[in-house]
């Protein structure tokens, strides 16, 4: 019962929120189709409201303070000085196109420090508004951690420009009294390692930084004791160059690697070759089999891809959730948690595959060439990515669309104009009869996203010949409206599945989904029995799967057998 509990449960030791299971997938300038560097994230809590927060950027004068809040619990944790200057952000973008990204490994749990005053969350919304570059971002992090004491557990950042992409993975140092009342042992260790250009990486909930080189600066950045702090603690005692940080700070159990590391060899396994070799490791069989930190694709990676990596059940795989007896009668690619259960004495594991139920929001973030920095984009969605759809954000955008507002709503308060809640409509309706449901829904995500990618380009180009203030207005009001549009998209989406689908049934139709909510159907778009009624005609009773009705015969069959 505990193996599972070791990557998904030791952030919870501290917080409830995103860190407990979240998923980033880093792509290079060079491996993209487009030449933008990209980060997707989910943000997966059973507990967080799926908002888009944004912060106007600032000149304030000296002696001004920030108030620092725990980002997971909204704890009030500190005041420190404010930046002289301090730049706007959306989600976790800013205007300079710098992104930030974090999965929780949770690592060793003597290394928390109850006394520090940075969370992880703080440390991301603070740096995007002190920091242009990834370079700058990085020291930042290190800097506000190692001056106020750090909050939380383990932590791996995504962080990218325009130009680099690193991973940056960091823990605490735990607690050590210095006679005054304070932490001797204030601050972090950490190790930052750049993705070299033409490569994709990942990191779910697992520190993954191995060995790296001491005398590379310019891709490699580390803390000063980062060696000799483990040997103090006693978690390793070699030489420098063998060094691994992943094994001193967060040994990998069985649990790291089926609920964690696993969700990156899906991904790997997606856009590169040869990945097959390492599935005994991503099931938990064989950590010796260790995969890369980073691989290179077979192809260039577009952004549709990398949206869709997000929606993966580890289809095709070993581990593929919609085949087994779990995905009940319907093919639903979900188990409810908890992650683990017990059955005679022998202990099992739920998987958990990148596309989750309890996400919050998820991202994938371009930032881009060929544009000013202020014109990165925030592809954003809320709730299960698998069911969700993403809507572009322009990184200078000067407000967010009332549908995505944090104050519209929250998890305790029904909101009928909160797209947060109305996908959780959508897709907790999917989850009755998936193997159909789902399928409606994929054909809308597609055609949304793939037309937006394709507005964008004309968007761009109208944009250019703005100046810059006028610019801003121009993408702004873009990014407001298109999510708006989104959110009525959903509500008449919403509306024809619970037509179609109630109870069970499927009433036939004379088109397809598309049709319906481009409005080419046709008033009588579902088939009615011609007596002028609105009474439905050829319902369809789609019944259940040959494995299900095999379980329940098993199961049940003497008492529901049928006498002849």
């Amino acid at each position: 019962m505990r193996k599972l509990q070791y990557c998904l449960a030791a952030a919870a030791l501290f917080a409830y929120g995103a860190a407990a299971a979240c998923t980033n997938f880093i792509v290079t300038k060079g491996a993209s189709t487009d030449g933008s560097a990209m980060v997707s994230y989910a943000a997966d809590s059973h507990a967080l409201y799926g908002a888009l927060y944004h912060t106007p950027g600032g000149k304030f004068r000296a002696g001004a303070m920030l108030p620092v809040y725990e980002w997971d619990t909204g704890r009030y944790l500190t005041d420190i000085p404010q930046a002289g200057e301090t730049y706007s952000t959306v989600g976790n973008m800013n205007e300079h196109s710098l992104i930030i990204g974090e999965t929780t490994y949770g690592g060793r749990p003597e290394l928390e420090d109850s006394t520090g005053l940075i969370d992880y969350g703080s440390l991301i919304y603070i740096t995007l508004q002190r920091a242009k570059t990834a370079r700058e971002a990085i020291l930042t992090i290190a800097e506000l951690a190692n001056t106020y004491g750090y909050a939380s557990s383990g932590e791996s950042f995504s962080i990218v420009d325009p130009e680099e992409a690193w991973i940056m993975e960091l823990i605490g140092k735990g607690y050590k009294d210095d006679g005054k009342g304070g932490n001797a042992r204030k601050g972090i260790v950490w190790v930052a390692r750049r993705i070299p250009d033409g490569y994709v990486s990942a990191h779910a909930n697992q520190a993954r930084i191995t060995t790296f080189p001491k005398d590379d600066p310019e891709n490699c950045l580390y803390s000063p004791d980062v060696v000799a702090f483990a040997r103090e603690m006693g978690y390793y005692d070699g030489t420098d160059e063998d060094f691994s940080f992943c094994e001193a700070y967060a040994p990998a159990d069985f649990g790291a690697l089926r609920g964690c590391e696993a969700r990156v060899w899906a991904f790997f396994r997606t856009v590169a070759d040869g990945m097959d070799k390492y599935v005994d490791y991503a099931m938990g069989h064989n950590a010796e089999n260790r995969m890369p930190l980073w691989v290179k694709p077979r192809t260039k990676v577009s952004p549709k891809v990398v949206f869709d990596c997000m929606r993966d059940h580890y289809e095709g795989t070993p581990m593929d959730m919609t085949t087994d007896i779990g995905a009940g009668g319907s093919a639903c690619p979900y188990r409810w948690r908890p992650m683990y259960f017990e059955v005679d004495g022998v202990e099992y594991c739920n998987e958990r595959a990148t596309a989750t139920q309890q996400t919050g929001f998820w991202f994938v973030a371009q930032a881009r060439p060929d544009v000013p920095d202020n014109m990165g984009i925030l592809w954003f969605g809320v709730d299960d990515a698998a069911t969700s759809c993403l809507t572009p954000i322009y990184c200078c955008t000067q407000g967010v669309p009332e549908c995505l507002s944090e104050g519209n709503g929250s998890m305790l308060e029904y909101s009928p104009t909160s797209a947060f809640w109305l996908f959780n409509r959508v897709s907790n309706f999917a989850y009755m009869r998936y193997d159909m449901i789902a399928g409606d829904i994929r054909k809308v995500v597609d055609k949304w996203e793939n037309e937006a990618l394709r507005l964008v380009r004309d968007v761009d180009a109208e944009a250019m010949t703005l100046s810059p203030k006028a610019r801003g207005k121009f993408l702004s009001e873009f990014s407001i409206a298109t999510a708006q549009q989104l959110f009525d998209r959903w509500s008449k989406l919403d509306k024809y599945l619970l037509v179609k689908y109630m109870d069970g049934n499927v009433k036939s139709e004379h088109a397809g989904v598309l049709e319906y909510l481009d409005g080419k159907g046709g008033p009588a778009h579902f088939v009615d029995n011609g007596n002028g009624k609105q009474i439905p005609d050829k319902i369809q009773f789609p019944g259940y799967g040959e494995k299900w009705k095999r379980a329940v015969a098993k199961d049940n069959g003497e008492i529901l057998k049928v006498i002849k």
